[in-house]
Parts: C-alpha cells; sequence; structure tokens
C-alpha cells in the first residue's frame, strides 16, 4: 500500500490508548449486546473478593470471562462441576477490560453445556406424565408404619446403600433389607431400574413380598441423575403394587421419579429415617404405655374394691333388714295362733274339706249332662246342613277320576271320565 499525502491528511487524528481502547469497548458492546458462547472451561479461579474468572477456549481461540459476585443469582456452587476442563455454555455481555486492553465476556448466566436440552427434556416429560395424572397427590399411598422387608434398587457399590443399610440397622435392626442391584448411571441403565422395581413389587417365589421399595443413588450433575428422569422408570413407579420412596441425589435434586413416586426423600439417609422409626423411640413409647396402663389397672382395682364394699355393705343391710321383717312376722303368726282354740280351728278345717267333697262328687254328674245336651244340639246342626242332608233334597257331587271336586265348566275336557254322587250311592260316566 502506498501512503500518499492525502492518506496522512484524512487520518491526522491521534488517539491516546484509553481513548482506542474505549472506542473499541463502545463498538463492541453496541455489536454484541448480549451473547450465548459455549467452549471449554480453563484457569478457573474463585477470587477471596467473591469474582470468578476463568477462560473460555475452543480449538482456534479464546475469550476470557468474569463472573461478577453480585451479578448472577444464585452464584455458582462448589459443586457446580465448574473447573477446568468442564464444557460449559454462558451467556453474557462483551466488553473490554481497559486497564489491559484486553475484551472479555461478563457473565451473567452459566450452565454445563447440554444441560439446557437435558432441561427441556425434563420440562417436557414432566408436563406430560403430569397432565397424564401420575403426580396427583391423590394417588400416592401411605407408606407402611412399621415395614418387615423393604427392597432397595441401587448400585451396591455406591455411598447411598450404606447410608441408608447404616441408618437403617440403628433405627430397626429387625428389618429384612433386599437388595436389587443395578447401575445407576449410563446407557441401559434405566431399564435396568424399572425391570429391578418391577421384580421386587411382583409376587415371586425366590423372596418373600416386600412391604415398600426405596429407589436411590447419590448426587450429581444432572447428566448423572438422568436415568431417573427417564419415562420407563417414572411408569414403573406407577405401575407399582408397593409403595414407593424415591431418595435420589442432595436435597436441592429434583428427578421425575420424585415426583412420581408416593415419597420423595431429601438425601438416602433422610428416607432410612422416614420408612422405620426409631427402635430407641419405640422403646421409650411402649415403656409410657405401661406406665400408663398400670396406673389405668390400679385406678380400676381401686374402684372395684370400692364398689365391692359399698355393695357388701348394702347386702347386709338388706339382709339384716329381711330377718327383722322375718322375725316380726314368726311373732304375730304365734300370738294368732296362741289366740285361737286349737279345736276350733280342727273343726272349721273339717267342714270346708267335708264341703269341697261335696261338690267334686256333684261335678261329674253335671259336666256330662251338659256336654250331652250340647252334642244333640251340635247333632241336629249336621243333620239339617250336613252333605247327606244336601244330597237327599236333590243335589249331586261330581268329581274327577282322582277323587276330586269338580266345582266349575272349566275343569272339564273331553274324553273325561267323571263320577257322580247321589244320596244313595254313586255312578261314573265319560263326557263326549
Amino acid at each position: 500500500m502506498q501512503l500518499t499525502a492525502d492518506f496522512f491528511q484524512q487520518t491526522a487524528k491521534v488517539f491516546s490508548v484509553s481513548e482506542l481502547t474505549r472506542s473499541i469497548r463502545g463498538t463492541l458492546e453496541t455489536k454484541f449486546a448480549a451473547v450465548w458462547v459455549q467452549g471449554e472451561m480453563s484457569n478457573y479461579k474463585l477470587h477471596p473478593s467473591g469474582h470468578h474468572y476463568f477462560t473460555l477456549k475452543d480449538q482456534r481461540a479464546q475469550i476470557s470471562c468474569v463472573i461478577w459476585r453480585d451479578t448472577m443469582q444464585p452464584p455458582p456452587r462448589k459443586h457446580s462441576g465448574l473447573a477446568d476442563g468442564a464444557q460449559v455454555q454462558v451467556f453474557g455481555t462483551v466488553t473490554v477490560f481497559e486497564a489491559r486492553g484486553q475484551y472479555q465476556l461478563n457473565v451473567q448466566i452459566i450452565q454445563l453445556r447440554g444441560v439446557g436440552i437435558l432441561q427441556a427434556k425434563f420440562e417436557a416429560l414432566k408436563r406430560k406424565l403430569e397432565a397424564e395424572g401420575l403426580f396427583a397427590p391423590e394417588r400416592k399411598r401411605q407408606l407402611p408404619k412399621f415395614p418387615r422387608r423393604i427392597g432397595i434398587v441401587t448400585s451396591p457399590s455406591g455411598a447411598a446403600v450404606r447410608d441408608i443399610l447404616n441408618v437403617l440397622r440403628r433405627r430397626a435392626p429387625w428389618l429384612q433389607v433386599l437388595i436389587n442391584p443395578v447401575r445407576v448411571q449410563g446407557t441401559g441403565a434405566a431399564q435396568e431400574i424399572a425391570v429391578a422395581i418391577r421384580e421386587l413389587a411382583a409376587p415371586n417365589e425366590v423372596f418373600a413380598p416386600v412391604d415398600l421399595i426405596v429407589v436411590t443413588r447419590g448426587g450429581g450433575s444432572i447428566e448423572d441423575l438422568w436415568e431417573f428422569n427417564e419415562e420407563i422408570v417414572s411408569r414403573a413407579i406407577f405401575h407399582s403394587a408397593v409403595p414407593i420412596v424415591s431418595a435420589v441425589g442432595h436435597e436441592i435434586d429434583f428427578t421425575i421419579c420424585d415426583f412420581v413416586a408416593d415419597l420423595r426423600a431429601p438425601t438416602p439417609s433422610a428416607a432410612a429415617e422416614l420408612i422405620v422409626p426409631d427402635v430407641v423411640d419405640l422403646q421409650r413409647q411402649i415403656d409410657r404405655c405401661a406406665r400408663t396402663l398400670g396406673r389405668q389397672l390400679l385406678n380400676r382395682v381401686r374402684d372395684a374394691q370400692q364398689r365391692l364394699d359399698h355393695s357388701r355393705d348394702t347386702l347386709q343391710r338388706c339382709l339384716a333388714h329381711k330377718i327383722e321383717g322375718y322375725k316380726r312376722g314368726l311373732d304375730h303368726a304365734l300370738r294368732v295362733m296362741q289366740a285361737r282354740s286349737p279345736v276350733r280351728e280342727l273343726m272349721m278345717r273339717r267342714n270346708h274339706f267335708a264341703d269341697l267333697h261335696r261338690r267334686l262328687v256333684a261335678c261329674p254328674a253335671r259336666l256330662i249332662e251338659n256336654a250331652r245336651h250340647r252334642f244333640g244340639s251340635i247333632e241336629g246342626i249336621l243333620r239339617v246342613l250336613g252333605p247327606d242332608a244336601t244330597l237327599r233334597r236333590g243335589y249331586s257331587i261330581t268329581m274327577n277320576d282322582r277323587g276330586q271336586i269338580i266345582r266349575t265348566t272349566a275343569e272339564v275336557r273331553l274324553k273325561m271320565a267323571i263320577r257322580t254322587r247321589v244320596s244313595d250311592g254313586e255312578f261314573g260316566s265319560e263326557i263326549l
């Protein structure tokens, strides 16, 4: 390029470093108001001031990034996965750090790469299953208060199962625990979890039925916990005939199976505390009940003793009163007998017996005579109104071959044999 006088005349303006940097900053901030950028984190540092510094890079370029302590709420967690080598997506504004003449990204949102897609899948499945009623509170079942056998679906080598077993061993040493081992992360893990749930929930000849099932694993990122967001696991929990407790991740972690399960526990250890009572608390309750029962029994025995004493006193008074009454009656009878003459009393008794003898002797003759008169009257009535008298007046009785009386023409059929009774006998005939 050939530099001419005209060129130098047109570019006579000389910028200071600050002016040029500020101009570049204004151009960048105007051109790129806010952008999403993804790449690999490196040189991550949490400054004592609370600010976060790191570099975002790919195979060909890199850009400095800063998260001001009062910019992003909540700030990144210690175990959020933000570290050198992490693949992340950030949202922020492009600016220039004038002191160094270095452009950088002021980050407002940061998430692990792919979390946005997984979160969208999470929300979509959550809306679908909620619309189908899988989260309905009215379908959730109460857990048994004193389970005897429980099943656990988890990795046998994870910390979650150790935490649960330690708590159960301390709180409920009588409990029988059946572990159905599965992978809790990786391709095919969701299918293993669903199959394990169905195996524990269905009747089986190999092991006795369980009272409830715990589905659990330790904490992790959304990718680590994703198997518990799969639809196949949610539907296995929904169709389980046994109540299910979900204890996946830490307290702030939520998965789809948490919403479908009958109870969601914030951690595996909390699940163990929720599903069984503490044996120490039970012993205290039993002791309290025993003391209360002892006091109630003692009070009842004392009440019964008081009622028995009162009844005994009342009975004694009644007996004494009756004995006194009998004594007065006996004294009165003795006085009466002493006042009467024995000869006169004997004469009265003899006359009374003689009168009864006369009445008994005369009674049968009168009874027979009265009966004879009644029978004669009845015989006369029968003689006038009886069937023989009716037949003698010209009436007859028609019967079928079984001896049943024919009262209407509807009972008569052709070729039917009948018998007719008159006053001096009977004869047969046939209907033509």
